[in-house]
């Protein structure tokens, strides 16, 4: 399963997991698309792995 993470590794800004702005790698290494988009250039900085819009989960109550 998807493990979904809730912080943005570069600049900490915090995801719910509707979340929408957040982005990941094929190691899940997770960004904000501000982030990946204008400082990392679209390649993550840990694995060199190209980033994908990560889907979102709905929590059931």
């Amino acid at each position: 399963m998807l493990e979904m993470r809730n912080l943005c590794e570069h600049c900490n800004k915090t995801f719910t997991n509707e979340s929408t702005d957040a982005m990941i790698c094929s190691f899940e290494c997770t960004f904000c698309r501000d982030c990946v988009e204008n400082i990392l250039e679209s390649t993550c900085p840990n694995c060199g792995g190209e980033f994908q819009k990560r889907p979102t989960r709905i929590t059931k109550e």
